[in-house]
């Protein structure tokens, strides 16, 4: 299931990653474990935000994805289901065969 999993990193605690250099080991870590379809890069409540559209294969992977961004960041997580375009065209298709 595609996924948008936001990372809100403490500043802080990311001003220190950075400091150490752990904040760029941490982001290509996680890049290259999610393998993400994209991910970008931003500000939300004035903290350092990410933002990572990656394939969830089962439930069971959420402890490993996010585990390092509290551990490490003391990032706020949130996951969402997420659609690209032709997932929604199948979707909006399905219902109207219901219809």
């Amino acid at each position: 299931m595609r996924m948008l999993l936001k990372v809100e990193m403490d500043t802080k605690a990311s001003n220190e990653a950075i400091r150490q250099g752990t904040l760029q080991k941490a982001m290509e870590s996680s890049m290259e474990a999610l393998k993400p379809e994209a991910a970008y890069f931003t500000v939300e409540n004035g903290c350092r935000t990410a933002y990572i559209f990656f394939d969830l294969v089962e439930p069971s992977q959420l402890p490993k994805v996010s585990e390092p961004f509290f551990l490490g960041l003391n990032a706020k997580i949130h996951y969402s289901p997420v659609m690209n375009p032709e997932d929604l065209a199948k979707g909006l298709s399905a219902l109207a065969d219901e219809g």
